[in-house]
């Protein structure tokens, strides 16, 4: 099952003396927690918190929350993981949460009783996502994240169906 609130990011520390405070994005770039009016101190949705300003700093993101108005308000909230809604998000088609895509069943798109193993992680890589596949003895393979291999993603069954390239699974002669 889908959550409907996902980890965004995480206040590390404070900015200036008006109570906002930097935090370090878990997600593609820091533009992307400008979307959000209204971010989460509960992975259940309670503790709204209004998003009065944001912007990104370098890699990190300098944010303004409502009723945080001066650096001792802001120094207690370090260390807190800031949530956001799924329906605030607007992801385009064919684009997904790394915490959705983890735990997946990989299968083969030609065969399904061909299972390579269990989306355990994804890492970033630049030109495209890696995404780290662990079978049931535990190896991991590291399988391209591109449209010849990756076949479907339904993140709601918990299935990627791939077209493997050769030797990611077997030795290449």
């Amino acid at each position: 099952m889908l959550k409907q609130y996902l980890e965004i990011g995480k206040i590390v520390g404070t900015h200036g003396v008006r109570g906002e405070v930097r935090v370090d994005p878990w997600c593609d770039t820091p533009d992307f927690m400008k979307r959000f009016k209204t971010l989460y101190f509960k992975s259940d949705g309670s503790l709204p918190q209004q998003v009065l300003s944001c912007r990104p700093h370098g890699n990190i993101v300098i944010l303004k929350l409502s009723g945080v108005d001066t650096v001792e308000q802001a120094v207690l909230l370090r260390g807190k993981t800031l949530f956001m809604h799924r329906a605030d998000a607007h992801l385009p088609k064919a684009q997904y949460f790394i915490q959705d895509l983890i735990g997946c069943r990989v299968l083969d798109a030609d065969d399904d009783t061909v299972c390579y193993g269990t989306l355990t992680d994804v890492s970033k890589t630049g030109a495209n996502d890696v995404w780290h596949v662990t079978d049931a003895g535990g190896t991991e393979y590291l399988l391209p994240a591109i449209p010849p291999v990756v076949i479907e993603t339904d993140v709601v069954h918990e299935i990627v169906r791939i077209r493997p390239l050769k030797g990611i699974f077997d030795d290449a002669d």
